[in-house]
Formats: C-alpha cells, sequence, structure tokens
C-alpha cells in the first residue's frame, strides 16, 4: 500500500488513533502537493547562509584576533599608539556583539539598518557572521595567548616577521588546541541560522512555518524541522572528529 493509498484509509476513520493521526499529520506535512520540496528550498538556504556566515566569521575572528594578541604581546615601553586604537575598537566589538542577544542583532540589521533592503537572507547571512565573528575572535586570541611566548621569539629570532611567525609557527599548533571549542561555535552558527525567519530570510523554519498556516498542525513541520537540523549537526560533528583524529595522529608521526 503506497502513502497516498495509507492517508486516504486513515483519513477514512470516524476515530483515527494516535499512530494514524500521526500519520495523516506527517502525510500534511510532507507529501500533500509536494511539500518536502518547500523544506529542501529551505535547507539550501540554510547551508547557503552558514557558508557565508561562517567565511565572514573566520575572516573576521582572524583579523580581531591577532589584532588584540599584537596588542597584548607588546613590550612595555614600546606601545604602538595606533594599535592601542584598533585595539580598543575591537574590544568594542567584541564587548556589543557578545553582550547583546543574536535576535536583537537580527532584528536591528534587518528591520532598522537595512530595512529597505528586501534581501533578508543575504542581511542574516551578515548578521550571524558578525555575531559569530567576536566569538571566534576570543577563540582564537585564547588559543595564541595559551602558547609559549618563546615561540613567537623563536620566529623573529629566524628573521621572521610578526604575521609570517603567526602564520607559519603560532596558528598552525594553536589550531590544534582551538579546534573543540571552533567546531562548537559553527555548530551554533548552523543552529543559529533558524533566527533568521524573524525578519523574513526563507530557511526552513520559514517554510515549516508557511505550512502550519495550510494545515493549522503544527507538531510535523517543527518535528521535521528539528530532525533536519539534527542531521546536519550530527554530519558536521563526525566531520569535526574526523578532523581531530587526523590531526593526532600527525602528532604521533
Amino acid at each position: 500500500m503506497g502513502f497516498t493509498q495509507l492517508y486516504e484509509t486513515f483519513s477514512a476513520l470516524e476515530h483515527p488513533g494516535f499512530w494514524q493521526n500521526a500519520y495523516i499529520q506527517f502525510y500534511n506535512a510532507w507529501f500533500y502537493k509536494d511539500r518536502w520540496t518547500m523544506y529542501f528550498d529551505g535547507l539550501l538556504t540554510t547551508l547557503e547562509v552558514t557558508v557565508m556566515a561562517l567565511a565572514l566569521g573566520v575572516v573576521l575572528g582572524v583579523v580581531v584576533a591577532m589584532i588584540r594578541t599584537a596588542h597584548d604581546q607588546q613590550r612595555l615601553g614600546k606601545r604602538n599608539p595606533f594599535l592601542s586604537v584598533v585595539n580598543f575598537l575591537c574590544r568594542i566589538y567584541v564587548t556589543v556583539i557578545r553582550g547583546t542577544p543574536m535576535m536583537v542583532q537580527l532584528l536591528i540589521m534587518g528591520l532598522v539598518i537595512f530595512a529597505s533592503n528586501r534581501n533578508k537572507t543575504l542581511i542574516g547571512a551578515l548578521s550571524l557572521g558578525i555575531n559569530s565573528g567576536a566569538y571566534v575572535a576570543e577563540i582564537i586570541r585564547g588559543g595564541l595567548m595559551s602558547l609559549d611566548p618563546g615561540q613567537m621569539e623563536a620566529g623573529r629570532s629566524l628573521g621572521l616577521g610578526y604575521f609570517d611567525t603567526m602564520r607559519f609557527i603560532v596558528i598552525p599548533q594553536a589550531f590544534k588546541a582551538i579546534l573543540p571549542a571552533l567546531g562548537n561555535e559553527f555548530i551554533t552558527l548552523l543552529k543559529d541560522t533558524s533566527l533568521i525567519n524573524v525578519i523574513g530570510g526563507k530557511e526552513i523554519v520559514y517554510f515549516a512555518k508557511a505550512i502550519i498556516t495550510n494545515t493549522y498542525q503544527p507538531m510535523m513541520p517543527y518535528l521535521i524541522t528539528a530532525v533536519m537540523y539534527l542531521i546536519m549537526v550530527l554530519i558536521f560533528t563526525w566531520l569535526q572528529s574526523k578532523l581531530e583524529r587526523r590531526l593526532r595522529q600527525s602528532d604521533r608521526r
């Protein structure tokens, strides 16, 4: 018996049981009028927003972390005034972003700063990237500051500049230490894409709400949405653990 025939059989029952009623709701939320395509349209948007926000967050995080680390590692009596000003601005950025809710930041970006822009999905990606950048910056800065200062001095003694020393010596070592924290931040970023629907971003939750408007049955659309996010998180967690194992194996060699 096919899905449609099973749906028609259960719908004809005068008093369907729990499982029959659950199937009816699932059919309405997934199969009816090919509504499953709406979820996958939202999934594609979710992945696009995650990639864009991730790229922006990593770039911002690396830049802010290197500025703040360079400022903190200055020797006494040799402070760079320009670096101090830039570091102060970076501290304000990190404090404000980490000290305010993601939802409020989205509302300000989507309904105040870019109120006239109709591409709310892009605005959502921009907001998530700016938010993630502050957390990534602190994760990277913590990893860089945790290393022995002698690593930096060794690189400078070999004739390498500050940025070359960071790129070839310090960052590769710090990356292994901060990878778990970075992975958790990226997973949080993936799940936070569900928030962009509040400003009109068309991701999975947006389409789930559209289906609920037609069926008046919220359980299955939200349950399907939760399962889709769970599967994505499990895949990302598996990839992260695989990368961590490879890094540990390279250390043993």
